[in-house]
């Protein structure tokens, strides 16, 4: 209880349930940012110590992702125990991959898929929950973004034009899952 004249919050955030939360109040002003530019990262990048894998390799793994590059460093540069760890954390079990198979499947591939209208809700809020995509990307317009828009899409890193896998490690730990479950 008190007088104000002004109250900013900011809160930043790569959560999707956090998103969706804040996003739903009339007074939130949402501006999304799906990882680094390419080059804000190299220069991320370059300041990390020590030998490392080339930039090219370390941006197709991270997309830029300054958690997952800090990860990477964190491990010797062990792509598989990165993507281990990302389903060591709840995030990709068993249960999970039986259960919704098919369209993980086709999502890997192109996560564009689960904006197709015929993806079950339930799958996509259970991808967002378990933080492995960003659901409904907005356009392109820099002004919608913070730092540079991500491509329109590139499959390589697991970009659509309206769902993009949290990073290309998180899609990597799903299409693991999936071939392991395949055997």
């Amino acid at each position: 209880p008190g007088d104000y004249d002004v109250i900013v919050a900011v809160a930043a955030t790569s959560e999707g349930v956090s998103l969706r939360e804040i996003g739903r109040h009339r007074w939130a002003d949402l501006r999304v940012m799906w990882n680094m530019s390419a080059e804000g990262f190299r220069q991320l990048y370059d300041r990390v110590p020590g030998e490392k894998p080339a930039f090219g390799d370390v941006w197709r793994l991270t997309g830029g992702n300054p958690s997952a590059l800090a990860k990477l460093y964190e491990v010797g540069w062990s792509s598989p125990a990165v993507v281990e760890d990302v389903s060591a954390r709840g995030r990709v079990t068993r249960s999970f991959v039986e259960k919704w198979r098919s369209w993980l499947e086709r999502a890997v591939e192109d996560p564009d898929v689960l904006w197709s209208g015929d993806a079950p809700e339930e799958l996509i809020d259970e991808l967002v929950e378990r933080n492995l995509i960003i659901f409904h990307l907005p356009n392109r317009d820099s002004r919608l973004w913070i730092d540079a828009p991500p491509p329109e899409r590139d499959p390589e890193i697991g970009v659509g034009r309206r769902v993009a896998w949290q990073t290309p490690l998180h899609r990597e730990a799903v299409k693991r899952a999936l071939e392991a479950q395949a055997l």
